[in-house]
């Protein structure tokens, strides 16, 4: 049975993290002293509050006045989210935090980093505590498994084992992640069901095929019951 890669997989389990008291000046060192461009805020039991990213503290910067005092500053627009007077990690950071957890799968974490429009997801257990931090980078990760591993996958896992598809029926080839089926299967509608089990497989980019078939009866479903006459 083919398994995917969970977010525990991927994220970085050593975090960096700040007090949500820490100064400004102290969450800019931060960033610097671990070369990174975001830091989980967490409260005094270790449980994400927000993150404050480099986009957030030059946000906030971008409110003081211009002591050059070019006139354009005037005409920018002000967001209101930010307060020019914020000094510390809890008044700089976005809140609240968009979390993942540690079992969900790579899709899941991506659909979340797209509905919160964040680069990254601290990950927190079941009662809430940081225990690591996933970026778009470790998600990308999948997509450099060897292609070797994926046809593997694909011949043993979900054809041999799930489907009962021989190597002799289907040849399974892949190239930069591209997959490409060419054999024949016992029925049509065994086709789609390749299909979409193949292109859930980790690091897969696309799924071509060349497949026969050797009839076109409907696959039969466990417990459905049969009306006389139908073949199954």
């Amino acid at each position: 049975m083919m398994k995917h890669r969970t977010v525990s997989d991927l994220m970085t389990h050593s975090v960096v993290r700040v007090p949500a008291r820490t100064p400004f000046k102290e969450v800019v060192k931060t960033l610097a002293d671990h070369d990174i461009t975001a830091v989980p805020v967490v409260d005094a039991a270790d449980r994400p509050l927000g993150v404050v990213s480099e986009a957030d503290l030059l946000r906030r910067e971008s409110m003081q006045p211009d002591p050059a005092g070019l006139s354009a500053v005037l005409d920018a627009p002000v967001d209101a989210s930010i307060q020019p007077a914020a000094t510390t990690a809890e008044g700089l950071m976005t809140s609240p935090a968009v979390v993942a957890h540690p079992e969900w799968t790579v899709v899941q974490a991506a659909r979340a980093m797209d509905q919160g429009k964040v680069k990254r997801l601290p990950v927190v257990d079941e009662t809430g505590r940081l225990v690591g931090i996933v970026s778009r980078a470790d998600l990308l990760r999948v997509f450099l498994r060897r292609d070797r591993v994926i046809r593997e996958e694909i011949s043993g896992d979900i054809l041999e084992r799930t489907l009962g598809i021989g190597s002799d029926e289907v040849v399974v080839a892949v190239t930069d992640g591209r997959v490409s089926l060419r054999g024949t299967v016992e029925r049509r509608a065994l086709i789609p069901v390749v299909l979409r089990l193949c292109e859930q497989v980790d690091g897969v980019v696309e799924v071509t095929e060349s497949l026969d078939y050797r009839t076109d009866e409907p696959v039969a479903v466990a417990g459905a019951p049969q009306r006389p006459g139908v073949l199954p």
